[in-house]
């Protein structure tokens, strides 16, 4: 498996605004081959920003590639540069290879 993860540093105030983007959003993932799962979490809030995170599972590293070159893709990004004024800096794309899974 294949994890990718997205850190958003959100301004303090616009948390709303954030994850009203984000959940009615078309993320298009569901289109793709090798989508597991989606995950966007709201973490602590610091000084400064209110952390998020994004994360996103796929059933290989090639699975995920072939997302970044997708029509899905682009169409789940349209606009993402329109909300400046929310974000503290541009998020931290961070990727993970599976090492171990447990399940239930």
């Amino acid at each position: 498996m294949y994890l990718t993860m997205n850190r958003f540093k959100v301004v303090p105030g616009q948390e709303a605004a954030f994850e009203a983007i984000w959940t009615g959003r078309d993320s298009h993932l569901k289109e793709v081959d090798g989508f597991l799962s989606f995950h966007l979490f709201r973490g602590p809030l610091r000084t400064d920003h209110r952390l998020y995170a994004s994360h996103t599972l796929w059933v290989s590293e090639a699975a995920f590639a072939g997302w970044t070159r997708s029509d899905a893709f682009r169409a789940s990004h349209r606009g993402a540069g329109a909300h400046g004024g929310i974000y503290l800096g541009p998020p931290e794309l961070e990727i993970f290879e599976s090492v171990q899974h447990i399940a239930v």
